[in-house]
């Protein structure tokens, strides 16, 4: 008898983790190219990987003043 390997999956009903992690890691890889590949200096690269780890709080920020909230 094979034994089965028991494969990660997600289970919706208890939480969403999986796709908006995956969602916030690919974000925040492309957001920290950015950021980084615009400084210059080691301390500006630092702050370019701290703002990209808040980069879904500079989005609603953005948003919400682009639509006037």
């Amino acid at each position: 008898m094979k034994k089965r390997l028991k494969k990660f999956h997600c289970n919706p009903g208890i939480n969403n983790t999986c796709k908006g992690g995956l969602i916030y890691f690919l974000g925040f890889i492309g957001s920290a190219i950015y950021y980084v590949s615009n400084t210059t200096g080691f301390w500006n690269s630092v702050l370019g990987i701290l703002k990209a780890l808040a980069w879904p709080a500079f989005l609603v920020y953005e948003m919400l003043a682009f639509l006037g909230a």
